[in-house]
């Protein structure tokens, strides 16, 4: 599979100077993380998932999570379970077709070990378990439970902790819970692919939700959280982990408050004013602000629950030839010593020392999202990606 594989391959040429890489489930863990992009959440009781799964795979979704968790009753759980097992049988005996990295989000650690026992060959199909309020004491059943399903499945298996509990978010406990995430995770870092953010469930112990014109960086008690989970566990210095965005859950907006967040002037330059207009009307220009602010603050991808999210995703991911060019220049080997430099766009002071992180995750970003070509902006990638 390929982010932007979806199109066809002489549209790939006109838009990247470099074109993002083949991957497979077997990858490197290091590229798989940074390669989720748009992560698309999906009940795991649809009667037809494995045609849903086909179908999202030919719209350019790399990564799915399959969930028994709170998008199903708890009177549901038996049924989705029965329905995933049904569902993976039939994709394993379909002719080979390149499908999404799949994950499967249980409630708790004993369903990991039976559901990879009771999906028989087509195990060979999972990649791994998304792991809800995700804290030490409790991560560490789940991790066990996936080194046991591991062992007896014979299949390399992925963690995806969702970090959503309340010990998390209150402050008098924050520090120490997020201390005791750390432990339970280093221990099994080669098998945490990634840590997932449940901000729904952070707002939800205050009685909060963000209008679709507020990011949730708007909301402050939220992005305090997000902030100290960044901060003690996605450092560059080798010993953190990719860290990915929030949910953003709306699909259409009835009515404005504020003004649209979208500039018009990019989507005029490319005669895409309906494309402006349709991104707007769908609550879009607020996905897009969030993912600006996901990626500043040193999130990578982002959870969906909404097929139409997962362009904007992919399209923000791809890194620029400015990017580009300035993560080239600062690894360059004659500049191990260091200094400082103007950037080949002559519009930035580039140092080598304090950017050189920055540049490695830029050109590990460029590898999986590709790089786009000098003349071709985010409303260029967004609109190739879309259905004709």
């Amino acid at each position: 599979m390929r982010h932007f594989g979806h199109i066809a391959p002489e549209q790939r040429r006109r838009l990247f100077h470099q074109e993002p890489c083949e991957f497979t489930a077997d990858s490197p863990a290091r590229l798989l993380s940074a390669a989720l992009g748009a992560t698309l959440y999906s009940p795991a009781t649809r009667p037809q998932l494995a045609d849903d799964i086909v179908k999202q795979a030919a719209l350019g979704v790399v990564s799915m999570v399959l969930c028994l968790e709170d998008s199903i009753g708890d009177e549901d759980v038996q049924a989705g379970e029965e329905n995933l097992v049904r569902q993976f049988a039939d994709l394993a005996a379909r002719p080979a077709a390149d499908l999404p990295l799949l994950f499967i989000r249980v409630r708790t650690p004993g369903q990991i070990p039976d559901l990879a026992a009771r999906l028989g060959a087509s195990v060979r199909l999972l990649s791994g378990f998304v792991m809800p309020k995700f804290t030490e004491e409790r991560g560490m059943l789940f991790l066990e439970a996936l080194t046991e399903a591991e062992a007896a499945s014979g299949r390399r298996l992925f963690a995806m902790p969702v970090l959503e509990s309340p010990e998390l978010l209150y402050r008098e406990t924050r520090v120490e819970a997020l201390e005791g995430v750390f432990r339970a995770v280093d221990k099994y870092r080669d098998r945490v692919l990634a840590l997932r953010l449940g901000v729904t469930d952070f707002c939800s112990s205050y009685g909060l939700r963000r209008a679709p014109d507020m990011t949730a960086y708007d909301v402050q008690i939220v992005a305090s959280v997000i902030s100290d989970v960044v901060n003690m566990l996605g450092r560059a210095d080798g010993t953190g982990f990719t860290v990915t965005g929030p949910v953003w859950e709306y699909f259409r907006v009835p009515e404005r408050v504020f003004k649209p967040m979208l500039r018009s002037s990019p989507f005029l330059e490319g005669q895409a004013v309906e494309l402006r207009e349709r991104l707007i009307a769908h609550a879009m220009d607020g996905l897009l602000r969030e993912i600006s602010l996901d990626q500043a603050n040193g999130l990578t991808g982002k959870t969906c629950i909404h097929p139409a999210h997962v362009l904007p995703v992919h399209a923000l991911s791809v890194v620029s030839h400015e990017e580009f060019s300035d993560a080239a220049d600062i690894l360059r080997p004659e500049r191990g010593g260091g200094g400082v430099l103007r950037s080949q766009y002559t519009n930035k002071m580039n140092e080598v020392k304090p950017h050189r992180a920055w540049a490695e995750r830029t050109m590990l970003r460029a590898e999986v999202f590709g790089v786009a070509n000098e003349d071709v902006g985010f409303v260029d990638l967004l609109a190739a990606g879309i259905p004709g």
